[in-house]
């Protein structure tokens, strides 16, 4: 049973293909520079050259696939945006679901399933509205890259492939990502929210992140959008009183708008100071049980180790 993950070279990637390997499958990671990641993957992960842009080079591996894991695309809060850094985060993006679609239509024996990335910025943000699968697409930077996102691969749906878009909340690992990121202030005793701390916090634990991909990859009656995303979001002020109190460490010092502005520009004001009351609806109704469903437990088991 063969796994194509496009993307498969970051936090989110690597324990997702130590998880498929270990139970069975044969994982096939596709990076553009696999030199410099082959000693990183997890044992039995096999990693293939590709441009990122087409399906040159590893168009055959689609043929008898299982399924292809669609993850690739620069990361979106890596640092300040500029036209270029966003013309780059968007083509990133639209460009692997290209080459995604022409492995698929070069194939005979077509892959059971596409498992799409999205995210979900793809909802207007900054309310207290619930948002579920349902719910209508914001309409700034991050929504749009998310619509255009999932439209990299729709038609491989006129293939008859089955296709799942996950609109992914924020993944919670202590190897990178937001927690990754609060974790430094923390130990300094220097952790806090960010801004007014009001804000939506859309969080799922990495093994449920994991875990609802293999309920979807492995469900054969699962299509459609599907938010991943703790059925119990929490405020970024309950989110940063819940990592102080799993490190035993205080939770008192806010990091204020304007610095964040000033140092993150329109990134602050559409990822950092707003956020998402986003609910996993279709995801639970489909009868994934999340390990984790408590941001208490959930911070206790990551921070332990």
């Amino acid at each position: 049973m063969r796994v194509i993950i496009t993307g498969g070279t970051g936090f989110q990637g690597r324990p997702l293909s130590a998880n498929l390997v270990n139970a069975g499958y044969e994982v096939i990671v596709l990076s553009r520079n696999p030199q410099a990641y082959k000693e990183q993957l997890p044992s039995g992960v096999r990693i293939e050259q590709w441009d990122g842009q087409s399906a040159q080079g590893w168009g055959m591996l689609a043929e008898g696939a299982e399924a292809i894991i669609n993850m690739a695309g620069e990361n979106m809060a890596a640092g300040r945006w500029t036209e270029k850094s966003k013309q780059i985060i968007r083509s990133s993006r639209i460009n692997a679901g290209k080459a995604v679609t022409e492995a698929i239509a070069q194939a005979k024996d077509k892959p059971k399933v596409v498992i799409q990335s999205s995210s979900v910025g793809y909802y207007p943000s900054g309310s207290d509205q619930v948002l579920t699968e349902e719910s209508p697409n914001g309409n700034d930077f991050q929504a749009s890259v998310c619509l255009d996102w999932e439209a990299s691969t729709v038609l491989v749906e006129q293939s008859g492939v089955r296709r799942v878009v996950i609109r992914t909340g924020l993944p919670l690992s202590p190897e990178g990502g937001v927690l990754g990121r609060y974790l430094l202030p923390f130990k300094l005793f220097a952790g806090g929210p960010l801004g007014s701390g009001k804000q939506w916090t859309p969080w799922i634990h990495m093994a449920d992140q994991i875990g609802a991909i293999r309920f979807l990859l492995e469900n054969p009656l699962t299509s459609g959008i599907y938010n991943l995303c703790s059925p119990n979001p929490v405020s970024n002020k309950q989110f940063a009183q819940a990592i102080g109190k799993a490190m035993g460490r205080p939770s008192v010092v806010p990091v204020p708008g304007f610095a964040l502005n000033m140092v993150f520009g329109e990134m602050a004001d559409e990822m950092l100071l707003v956020g998402w009351r986003a609910l996993p609806k279709r995801l639970q109704e489909a009868g994934y049980v999340f390990r984790f469903p408590e941001i208490g437990p959930a911070l206790q088991d990551l921070l332990k180790k």
